[in-house]
């Protein structure tokens, strides 16, 4: 009897489609020991990687040796990318992949994670093993059984996962390429006096780098220049309040990157102002207007992290465990950012 191979991303996420499609294809037995499981019954088999299996192969020199750190070798672009398998994660990728090659399976369902680098795990995979069977596409946002249900009854075809399956791969190869190229070259450049100076550099780290450059040229050039604010006490029957001085007509202003409606860079116009108030009798009124916003798109993992007070590791340890063990998230973490709230923006009027 023909059956379906279904290949989830995580161990966890096996087990959860293992509970959540008994009711739909019947019940699953568990088939081997430790971490050398799968799920089989007579209609599926249910297995998973354990994230990436294979990566992409490094380059060799001409002289079928690994590639020098010099710069005659440089640019390495290679005519094919090749891949190769990862040394840790070696047995798990010949189980998965002789669960493909089996004649009874003739059809293989990826069900990584929803996302681009979901669909390039299982992508790899099959074609690190020359798997050329037909494939769908088990597209789950959460863990919940009803969004695996669901996501079983409306499977995805290959044709509908071809656009993101090319942009994942895109972004791999191109973060190899600028990757490699980019360390060797500046390796190779800070080490030209002598030693070897490793310097590694890539897509999102070199920008990340570069932003925080940025910021510590800004600090270091900095110059400290005085500004003055007017605080005042305000007297009303329920007690006293503090108030603070700003400037209704302020705009921002290239001479002064740094101003703030609340601040003074005179302090004879500081003064002035104090002398206006001094002894005046103050007019209070107070505004409210009552007004809704849409709510705020749902966070993504690195606005998450970035808010979280947390660091951005734990954070991501959170949500995964939000995600898989609890099944409150969405993937990979994605909940409401604020509600809607009202406002009531208060004047004060001397």
């Amino acid at each position: 009897m023909p059956k379906t191979l279904i290949i989830a991303e995580k161990p966890s996420v096996m087990n959860d489609l293992a509970k959540a499609l008994s009711k739909a294809l019947g019940k699953f037995n568990k088939v081997g020991a430790g971490r050398d499981i799968h799920f089989e019954n007579d209609a599926a088999i249910i297995t998973s990687a354990v994230g990436s299996l294979v990566e992409l192969r490094m380059p060799m020199g001409p002289n079928g040796k690994k590639l020098a750190w010099n710069f005659n070798v440089l640019p390495a672009v290679p005519e094919k990318f090749e891949l190769d398998p990862i040394e840790q994660s070696e047995q798990r990728l010949k189980k998965v992949l002789k669960l493909a090659k089996r004649k009874d399976v003739d059809l293989i369902v990826n069900a990584c994670d929803a996302a681009r680098e979901g669909e390039l795990i299982f992508r790899n995979i099959m074609e690190f093993g020359g798997i050329d069977k037909p494939i769908k596409r088990l597209w789950m946002q959460s863990m919940t059984t009803g969004a695996i249900v669901s996501a079983w009854e409306n499977l995805r075809s290959d044709e509908q996962m071809r656009p993101l399956a090319d942009a994942a791969k895109c972004r791999s190869e191109s973060d190899w390429l600028v990757g490699l190229n980019a360390t060797r070259a500046l390796t190779c450049f800070n080490s030209r006096h002598g030693g070897f100076n490793i310097t590694a550099a890539g897509r999102v780290q070199t920008p990340t780098l570069a932003i925080l450059a940025a910021r510590e040229e800004e600090i270091q050039a900095f110059k400290p220049e005085a500004y003055f604010e007017v605080h005042g006490t305000f007297n009303v029957s329920a007690g006293d309040y503090l108030g603070k001085w700003t400037d209704p007509d302020y705009r921002k202003s290239e001479d002064k990157p740094h101003g703030r409606a609340d601040r003074i860079w005179s302090q004879e116009l500081a003064q002035a102002i104090v002398e206006r108030c001094k002894g005046k009798t103050a007019t209070i009124t107070e505004e409210k207007k009552a007004q809704t916003q849409i709510a705020p798109q749902l966070y993504d993992l690195t606005t998450l992290q970035r808010e979280s007070p947390f660091s951005a590791k734990g954070t991501l340890q959170i949500a995964q465990t939000l995600y898989e063990k609890h099944k409150v998230l969405t993937y990979p973490g994605r909940i409401p950012a604020t509600s809607p709230r009202i406002t009531s923006p208060t004047s004060a009027t001397l």
